[in-house]
This record gives C-alpha cells, structure tokens and sequence, in this order.
C-alpha cells in the first residue's frame, strides 16, 4: 500500500494575497481572507477548483436556497465535504489528488517543461523567473490543478500512451502519436476568464456559486455532474470521462492532461478532450457569443487591457443585444447586487502563441488581469447606456490620438506608425486610473462623466505630447499644426492646455 503524503486539505499550498500559503481546510475556515493569490492563471485554477468543491458540497437549489446558505453556510459545508472525502487529497498516494497512476508508462518530462513562463529548450532566457527551479510539493500541487485546464498543446505530451482501447484521439492521420491539443480552459490564443468578486475570498465563491436552476440552463447535458476526486476517469473515453465532457464539473476541472508525479518531474498525457466553443461549449467563466456562425470568445489581448471589455461583457443588459455572454457574469451580477453593497468584476488570463501545432509563450505574449468594483450602482439599462457611450468617446480618443501623432510624423516625412500606436496604448494606459471613477460616475448624470472627461482629454493631450517632440522649429510647428482637437469631446470647445 502506497503511503499517503501531502494532503491538500491540511497542508499550505494555496497563494492568498497579503498572506501566503494556506491549506484547503484555512481557506474554508478562515473569513479574513481577501483574495487568492498567484499568476492570473494559478488564479483561474484555484477558483474553478474551490468553485468545484463548493459546488459539490452545497448547490442550492434556487436564489432563495442561495441567499439562505450565505458565504458562511457554503463555509461549513465546504468544511463537512472535505472531512468527508479526506482520503481523496493527497498528492501523493493511492488515489493521488487528480492524477493517473495508469499513466506511469508515458515518457516523464520535466516540470519546467509545462509551464509557459518557463524557458526549455532553445528558448533564450530573459530573466531569473525564466529559470526552472525545484518545485515544492505546495508547487507541484499548484501545478497539478494548472495543469488539468492550462496544459501547453505541443509535442511534449507523450500520447503513445493510450488507456481507453480503441480511442483514436491521440492519433493523427498516418496514426501515429498525434500533437497534444490545448487545454480545455486555454485554447488556441488563450481565453480570457471572468468571475465576480466579492471583499473577502468566500463571499467570493458565495457570488460565483451556480444553483440547480441555473445549472439546467447552462450548456451542459450531464448537468452538475461528479466531481473528479469522487470518481476519477479509467481512459479519455471511458463513461466517467464522457460524464466530465457534458458536465459542469468538467469544465471545472476539465482533466486535459493525464499527469502522475515522480521524482523527476511527471508522466505527461493528453487527457480528455472536451468540445470547444466552436460548438457553444465553454467554461462558465469565458465569454461567447453563441449568435454568430461560428460562435465567438473574447481572447487575452495584451494590447488591449482586460476592463476594457466591460461594455462587451455586460452587453446581456441590452435588449436582444445578441453579444457576448458569461455564465458567471450574466447568472450573478444582478443577484449580487442585490446582497452585497459592493462587488467586482474580475478578468484575466494568460495571451499564447501557436505554430504548427506547438503552443508557446513568446514577444507580446504575457499575463493579464484587471479588476472593477460596483460600488452602489444601479446596474441597470441607464448606467449601462452611459457606460457604452463613454466607452466608444474613449476608443474615438484613443483613434484621435493615433492620427494626431501619425499626420505629426508624415507631415516630417517620417515612418510614425510604431509611435502612433505607442501614444494610444499610452492613452490607454493613462485611462485606467480613472475607469473606476467613470464607472461609479455613470450612475450619477451627464454632469459626473463630462467632469471626467477632463481628465481623459488631458491623458489624450499627454500622450501626443510624449511621443511627439516640440524643441526645435520645425518640430514645433508640427506640433502645433497636428495638435488632437479634443473640443467635440469636451463639448464646451475647450481643449485642455497642452503643455510644449
């Protein structure tokens, strides 16, 4: 009998911000703590499983059944659960926690060789967090989780190795051992994830909780489904495998890599294949839009900043709007805000490359996360107008700006388009610090927002400043001919004073 090791109800593994590692059983016990820490990604990890083990210990039945059971009630049930499946996680054992022992004879890889901010191979190391280094148990138990959503599609998925007789998933055409595919909740480019949050890390998962109603009108025929731990999959085609496909559970914890740890780093196999969002499959935290034909999502854009998609995310607000949908975000906003006095909106994920079938992290690639709170503002069809409108005046800025320092440029008989698109992302960039206030101000009238368009003009005349010189004759007079006119914006002809 194989010792268990390392449970993961009892021993600190998981990041919380300002706090450090804590255990399963802590964050469960614990109502202080703010929020989970880590990578976007490890983010995205944690919460889909805690989001699991809440949503297998306690899915209410409706609203009222929801607002009954509170942060605190999900707390202890949460806590009952856990005692009550002990056994089931340990990183190391029998039953160790969401891995494969079957999948011992797949070729072992190094740790570092799956994580995207890990450089292998031929890639050229930038920077000391670029260098693989031994990984904890609380790692690897991070790792783990990752894993089962995120895995890299590429060659370094040994998918010689197959546990369901007969499935040909892992074969290419000539039927040899095919590329590994992207994991469930990565994709092709990488998707952006989004789930509100609340001001402590329970009521968090409180807000994010899916009842029995809703459930029946997500996507997924199996409906809740089983959690892994309770039954894990034999095979990639086995009836517990086909369960996790067309459950919630599955899109949770989507089991796309079949791993099991050694001393030298872990087997590593395509695990189940689930159906993208091409056929309106999707984890609850992604945005689709099931109207077009083929259905789309909102991808990580490192160029374009995760708040700058709250119009898109919230478009369900407009009547047959025909946009963009989140599960999480459409199914809790409007219930949270009716018991909760704030709550936020968090976005986030990891932007991925592709080349012949190989998935990498490379150039503009990166991380990305932006988090917006609603502080007593009546979401309704009024504050979101608003909002929209203010949104595209924003985008017209930002093409303002983008011309005013391209005609700077051309009238030099100069290239200007790198600096052009440098002064809008600067605009941008700029406009972050005050997208919190325009939030809350679209509530409040047209007085509120033209106040801070002021300060948005202002960001729109500092970025043109910035990239475009005014020390010398000639440099001042294509300054001052290309100037942005900002006064349709400001609506009182005034532009704010640029400073030379």
């Amino acid at each position: 009998m194989i010792e268990n090791q390392f449970s993961l109800i009892d021993s600190p593994w998981i990041p919380i911000a300002d706090v450090g590692r804590v255990s399963l059983r802590q964050i469960f016990s614990q109502s202080d703590y703010r929020a989970l820490g880590g990578n976007p990604v490890q983010k995205i990890a944690l919460m889909k499983l805690l989001l699991a083990i809440a949503q297998a210990a306690a899915t209410p039945q409706d609203d009222n059944d929801w607002k009954d059971l509170g942060a605190v009630g999900l707390a202890q049930k949460c806590l009952a659960y856990l005692e009550k499946w002990h056994d089931s996680f340990y990183l190391y054992g029998e039953k160790p926690f969401l891995q494969m022992p079957e999948i011992s004879k797949a070729v072992t890889q190094s740790i570092g060789a799956v994580l995207p901010e890990i450089a292998t191979g031929n890639t050229t190391i930038l920077n000391a967090l670029q260098i693989e280094t031994e990984l904890s148990d609380a790692d690897k138990a991070l790792l783990i989780v990752q894993l089962m959503g995120f895995g890299l599609g590429g060659k370094k998925t040994d998918n010689s190795i197959v546990l369901s007789a007969g499935y040909s998933g892992k074969s290419n055409d000539k039927g040899k051992a095919s590329t590994g595919k992207a994991g469930a909740s990565l994709g092709f480019m990488g998707f952006l994830h989004n789930f509100l949050q609340g001001q402590f890390l329970l009521e968090t998962l409180w807000l994010n909780l899916f009842t029995q109603e809703q459930i029946q009108n997500l996507p997924y025929a199996n409906g809740l489904g089983v959690a892994p731990w309770e039954d894990m999959p034999k095979g990639e085609q086995c009836e517990t495998a086909k369960g996790l496909q067309n459950s919630l559970m599955g899109r949770l914890l989507p089991l796309s890599r079949f791993c099991l740890l050694n001393d030298k780093g872990l087997h590593y196999s395509e695990g189940i294949t689930h159906l993208d969002y091409k056929f309106g499959m999707i984890d609850p935290s992604v945005a689709i839009n099931p109207a077009t034909k083929p259905a789309k999502v909102l991808w990580v854009d490192t160029e374009r900043r995760p708040w700058r998609f709250l119009t898109a995310l919230l478009s369900f607000m407009e009547a047959n709007s025909g946009g963009f949908e989140c599960h999480y975000v459409k199914q809790g906003l409007l219930r949270a805000r009716k018991v909760v006095p704030q709550f936020g909106l968090w976005s986030g994920g990891l932007r991925v490359s592709s080349n012949a079938g190989e998935q990498y992290v490379s150039g503009q690639d990166d991380f990305v996360e932006s988090l917006i709170f609603f502080d007593n503002v009546d979401l309704g069809k009024p504050w979101y107008n608003a909002l929209k409108l203010e949104m595209a005046e924003l985008d017209q800025l930002a093409k303002i700006v983008y011309g005013a320092t391209m005609s700077y440029f051309k009238s030099q008989k100069v290239e200007g388009k790198s600096q052009a698109a440098a002064a809008s992302n600067l605009f941008w960039q700029l406009s972050e610090r005050k997208f919190q206030d325009l939030v809350n101000a679209c509530d409040q009238g047209e007085e509120q927002t033209n106040a801070l368009r002021k300060n948005f003009a202002q960001f729109a005349s500092t970025a043109y400043n910035t990239h475009c010189a005014n020390d010398t004759a000639r440099q001042l007079n294509a300054w001052a001919e290309n100037l942005p006119n900002l006064s349709k914006y400001l609506k009182n002809g005034k532009q704010p004073e640029a400073k030379a």
